[in-house]
């Protein structure tokens, strides 16, 4: 109206009515940078630090209760025990016969050609599978205390005869084998070894020094440069001899203590911790597979080696039962030497690690941008520039270094605390049901016998999971705020 009061203008709107830049900022300024316009001009603000207007979320951690767990004499005993059915059960299907047939058959009358069978072979692949067994009961009869002098004495013999039984037996057979068979042949006897030496030997970054119990005390002080995180800058290198000497030593020892998680407030801290833990994750991810698949050479494999050209078998039925033999002694492994505490103290240390996800160019390019720093600890949904990408923290704690592929991989594979537990439920399920439908299916007396002796043995490793799995899943439903905990 001509006469009366007009609003406010345009511009005016635009100076007053919006916030300030700073506001919508944040901190975007107080890393070294600002907010770029559409013109790619940079905008000179001073705004305080991120961290001092948006707090992250604190980290909560759950508690789970204490599963039981085999103790290593107890889990090496049982798990020999299944190698030794596993063995019996390769000999029954290459040495079988038919000996339901009558006497006048051609057909033997006996269910085992045993005079093809090589006891000496047999009795070589016993001692190499039973060397964790033996090793086991050194180590736990060296933990006992010894109450006077005699007792002292008498484990010390008690190992010299264990250790002198073994290689004298080891020898025996080597020698007869070596007399009855083909040098190429024997070369398959050590073969596992001469793989296990150029593939686990030369990596320095995590043998030369074992990792601490506690990672987190690992300062920036004690590092080569301070750009380094992780125990790669700490270590020194060594010979072949002392790396051999150290990497055989460790097929033998128990093993190490499971590390402590302190929940540590600093992001190099983190960072350092989370390399310790990645250096020790991947030391028992490389025991276990190389186990693995010793155990299934030596109880599978080894023996279709030595067979006679003349000797007929089913060498689907012997393959499938190598394969059988190795996923069933990497779930057995995995669980022993990746518990349930284990497992959770990843998860925890994930939870402080945090992760980025990479954009695209041109996204978000109205939104504030940051740049990243090391020292700095990135709310849930900021974006920060880094090696010239842009990136977008997804975790509601994130330290990790945006480029860097292997956080996001210990994020992806430990934020979430039954990810592990689940995919071995889901493999040792799916051979337990495969081999449920085989044994319905079978028509063979030896089919029949090798998979119901080997579903017994997985039905106790299935057991055990679905048991930790049922109890973890509980325990991590659970609400935090009813534990009363303070977060970290």
């Amino acid at each position: 109206m001509p006469g009366g009061r007009r609003g406010p203008s345009r511009q005016q709107l635009s100076r007053s009515a919006l916030p300030s830049l700073q506001t919508l900022v944040g901190g975007s300024c107080g890393n070294g940078t600002g907010l770029r316009n559409r013109n790619g001009s940079a905008i000179s603000l001073s705004a305080p630090p991120i961290t001092a207007l948006i707090t992250p979320e604190p980290v909560r951690h759950c508690r789970i209760p204490d599963l039981p767990l085999d103790g290593s004499l107890l889990f090496e005993f049982l798990f020999f025990i299944y190698l030794l059915v596993a063995l019996f059960i390769q000999y029954i299907n290459i040495y079988k016969t038919v000996w339901w047939y009558p006497y006048n058959h051609p057909a033997s009358c006996t269910s085992l050609n045993f005079h093809l069978i090589d006891y000496h072979l047999a009795a070589f692949i016993t001692v190499m599978l039973a060397r964790r067994l033996v090793w086991a009961l050194i180590s736990e009869a060296s933990q006992v205390g010894a109450t006077s002098v005699i007792h002292y004495m008498a484990l010390i013999m008690a190992r010299l005869v264990l250790l002198t039984l073994c290689g004298w037996v080891l020898c025996w057979t080597l020698v007869n084998l070596f007399r009855s068979h083909s040098v190429l042949n024997l070369l398959f006897l050590g073969y596992p070894f001469g793989v296990y030496v150029p593939l686990c030997c030369f990596h320095q970054d995590s043998r030369a020094q074992p990792l601490p119990t506690d990672c987190s005390y690992l300062v920036q002080d004690q590092m080569v440069d301070d750009g380094t995180s992780g125990v790669g800058s700490l270590v020194k290198p060594k010979d072949f001899l002392s790396l051999l000497r150290e990497s055989l030593k460790e097929q033998f020892n128990n093993p190490t203590a499971i590390p402590t998680h302190s929940c540590p407030l600093s992001p190099d801290l983190i960072r350092n911790e989370v390399e310790c833990l990645k250096a020790d994750f991947n030391r028992r991810i490389k025991e276990v597979l190389f186990n693995s698949l010793f155990s299934a050479y030596y109880v599978a494999f080894l023996p279709l080696c030595f067979v006679k050209s003349t000797q007929y078998y089913d060498m689907r039925w012997s393959c499938e039962h190598l394969i059988m033999v190795w996923i069933n002694a990497f779930v057995m492994l995995t669980t022993q030497l990746l518990p349930p505490k284990y497992c959770d103290l990843l998860h925890r240390s994930a939870a402080h690690l945090g992760k980025w996800q990479k954009l695209e160019h041109g996204s978000y390019s109205n939104a504030p941008q940051h740049i990243w720093s090391e020292s700095t600890i990135w709310p849930q949904g900021v974006l920060v520039r880094h090696s010239r990408c842009l990136y977008k923290a997804v975790g509601p704690y994130n330290v990790a270094v945006p480029s860097d592929v292997s956080h996001a991989r210990f994020y992806f594979l430990f934020h979430r605390p039954l990810r592990l537990l689940n995919l071995l439920i889901l493999i040792e399920g799916s051979v337990v049901c495969y081999q449920l439908y085989s044994l319905l299916r079978s028509e063979k007396w030896n089919h029949t016998l090798s998979m119901a002796l080997i579903l017994f043995c997985n039905y106790y490793v299935l057991f055990k999971l679905l048991r930790d799995r049922i109890v973890l899943g509980r325990a991590y439903s659970y609400p935090l705020n009813s534990y009363g905990l303070k977060a970290h």
